[in-house]
């Protein structure tokens, strides 16, 4: 069972995926960070400062009104709809990275496609062959 298990874990496929795995965390926090340090402050300040995670509506008496959106689900029900905004348009800045990303490694890779191979030499009896074929396929046929 040891060994069977050994072969399992690595065959190349499941060292694939631990290394995608790894990769995507490391990018993930990378985008979180692009979101949260670089894109929203931009927003933020072209929207005049407006911070949309902190709106939300009490659905309770006890909500005190005024409260930070944090402070406020302590006290009670409330529906974060600005919550839900600001997690919307990190949805849509790391759609769109992502996209740019993979956009960009297509490129790279038809690029890669499209290079020109070296022109194999034909061996003399493989050229001799297709000569012989185009000589057959020219002449009449009785």
């Amino acid at each position: 069972m040891l060994e069977e298990f050994k072969r399992f874990a690595l065959r190349g496929n499941v060292v694939d995926l631990a290394v995608g795995v790894i990769i995507g965390a490391a990018f993930g926090a990378i985008v979180t960070s692009a979101v949260q340090d670089v894109f929203m402050p931009i927003i933020g300040a072209v929207t005049g400062g407006l911070d949309f995670s902190n709106y939300y509506v009490p659905l309770s008496s006890k909500v005190q009104p005024g409260l930070a959106y944090a402070e406020a689900r302590k006290q009670g029900a409330v529906l974060g709809y600005g919550q839900f905004i600001t997690v919307a348009l990190n949805f849509m800045i790391v759609a769109f990275v992502l996209f740019m990303v993979i956009r960009a490694m297509n490129r790279l890779v038809s690029r890669e496609e499209k290079k020109p191979e070296a022109v194999a030499e034909v061996p003399a009896d493989v050229r001799i062959l297709g000569e012989i074929r185009d000589i057959l396929a020219t002449r009449p046929r009785a």
